[in-house]
């Protein structure tokens, strides 16, 4: 259907997708932030951005298959783990105390990002935000301990309430747009 759309021009379809895109990237998002507020925990975490979005716009795709997203975001942390472990620095610094990376968290970078991509594959359960994920472990920005925690908890949450969210009827909203002046139902489809 996007395909059909042309993108520059106003057209209603448009926009009703993407008031469903907001309501429900607002509802995942909020959950976990509102969730984080109330537990004085770090759930908000810049990969359940990607992940809400991946639930709300996509929610066919085989990204949005909550078995892919709990095993692409489970590898990745374990990737990311295993990089920081075999280079050294479960210890080091993040890159927001450093300011720029090392060589071994650039190193580690690639390996976890690599690792994960590489046994997604094989696992047949791609789920691209999880290479943000590994990318969050292997900088420190999410190190073992409360950040680590709060980006799986966060996690958690829109993994588990992202597929439901994301399979509500979209019927009814390209419905509302067949209905105005000069639409027909088969232009809403």
């Amino acid at each position: 259907m996007r395909s059909e759309l042309s993108p520059g021009r106003f057209q209603p379809v448009r926009a009703a997708l993407g008031i469903r895109y907001l309501l429900f990237t607002v509802v995942l998002v909020g959950a976990v932030g509102i969730a984080g507020r109330y537990l004085a925990w770090p759930l908000l975490t810049s990969t359940v951005g990607p992940t809400a979005y991946v639930f709300a716009a996509h929610p066919r795709s085989e990204a949005a298959r909550f078995r892919n997203a709990l095993v692409g975001h489970a590898v990745a942390i374990g990737c990311g783990l295993s990089a920081l472990a075999i280079f050294g620095l479960v210890q080091y610094p993040s890159v927001s105390q450093t300011g720029s990376p090392s060589l071994a968290q650039v190193a580690a970078a690639m390996m976890g990002v690599g690792l994960t991509v590489f046994l997604l594959e094989l696992a047949g359960s791609h789920h691209a935000p999880s290479a943000a994920t590994a990318l969050l472990v292997t900088t420190g920005l999410a190190k073992p301990g409360a950040p680590l925690i709060g980006l799986v908890l966060g996690l958690a949450i829109v993994i588990a309430l992202g597929p439901l969210i994301g399979r509500l009827p979209l019927k009814r909203a390209l419905a509302t747009v067949s209905e105005l002046p000069g639409r027909s139902k088969e232009a809403a489809s």
